[in-house]
């Protein structure tokens, strides 16, 4: 009887760690935990953030993304200019080879312009991200309010 209830205690725990570090892959890119936190009912704009790491021997460019919660996807930056810190939009955001790119609270992010349903807490939402090489890769945007649980990696305290 114990080895059984060892067996599904460990099958209740992987499902957990599943539920809440999951991972995409698309050609050469893995994408880890996309994650957005919650936001006020009433709200018009959101923020996605995510990892993109490039298994590749060629960088790939994110082009831009999709969701049916929003009316349009914008990938955007934060820069410092001289005290202040500037939200600006990007084109594309090239994943190098062999490297990774981190959007995450503080840097690059994905803005979810004209949302049409506010996901809560604990829910998740579709996200079509569009890349030159992998092309579209659907992943599931996971909303958590504590960013660095959502990451799994404690990169959320920018």
């Amino acid at each position: 009887m114990a080895p059984l209830r060892t067996l599904l205690t460990s099958a209740l725990l992987l499902g957990s760690m599943a539920v809440s570090a999951h991972s995409y892959h698309g050609g050469d890119l893995d994408i880890a935990h996309p994650w957005s936190r919650p936001l006020p009912p009433v709200a018009t704009i959101g923020v996605a953030y995510l990892q993109v790491t490039n298994n590749g021997a060629a960088d790939d460019v994110l082009l831009g993304a999709s969701t049916p919660v929003a009316d349009r996807v914008e990938i955007h930056t934060h820069q410092k200019e001289g005290e202040l810190m500037r939200m600006r939009q990007l084109n594309e955001l090239v994943i190098p080879a062999g490297g990774e790119q981190t959007l995450a609270p503080g840097g690059h992010h994905l803005m979810l312009m004209g949302l049409k349903k506010v996901p809560a807490e604990g829910e998740r939402f579709p996200l079509t991200l569009h890349f030159k090489q992998a092309g579209d890769v659907e992943v599931e945007v996971a909303v958590d309010a504590e960013p660095a649980k959502a990451q799994g990696h404690g990169h959320g305290q920018h």
